[in-house]
């Protein structure tokens, strides 16, 4: 692959690579931990935020999706396997689409459920995805260290 690859080109194998995503996986935890989160805030002394649980929720489903489709590159069918080994070798471009998928999930929910205006909303949701963005990253950098000697070399 040539590595002078076009932002469409780029999103194409991000979201190859994300194809076999552990969805069900990603939905049940992210779901869980929003409503352990907002149910904590409930029993505990103080206020429960369901804003923060949900985008908690939503951080964590994007975060265990991203990882888990990289997580094993070689399983899977040859064009999922490629785009899966591109992620792994630009993990920085790679992490920028689960992380604009989060903050696009989280700006209705900073929006409505939070009230904040469209500005607010939109800057509370870009700091979401900025979070993703680098623990995705880290983490398919600490993956590609862990399989540097599966990856082959080259564009």
């Amino acid at each position: 692959m040539n590595d002078e690859l076009t932002r469409r080109d780029e999103m194409s194998l991000a979201g190859a690579a994300l194809r076999g995503a552990p969805w069900k996986a990603a939905a049940v935890t992210g779901g869980a931990v929003a409503a352990a989160s907002f149910g904590m805030g409930v029993i505990l002394p103080g206020t429960a935020d369901l804003t923060w649980a949900l985008s908690l929720g939503i951080s964590l489903f994007t975060l265990i999706a991203a990882v888990g489709s990289i997580g094993k590159p070689k399983i899977a069918d040859r064009v999922t396997r490629q785009a899966r080994l591109w992620a792994l070798r630009h993990p920085w471009r790679f992490s920028l689409y689960p992380a604009l998928g989060a903050a696009a999930l989280m700006y209705p929910v900073q929006l409505v459920v939070d009230n904040e205006g469209v500005f607010g909303a939109a800057l509370d949701a870009l700091q979401g995805g900025v979070a993703v963005y680098l623990i995705t990253a880290v983490l398919a950098l600490t993956l590609k260290g862990r399989g540097q000697s599966s990856l082959p070399h080259g564009g």
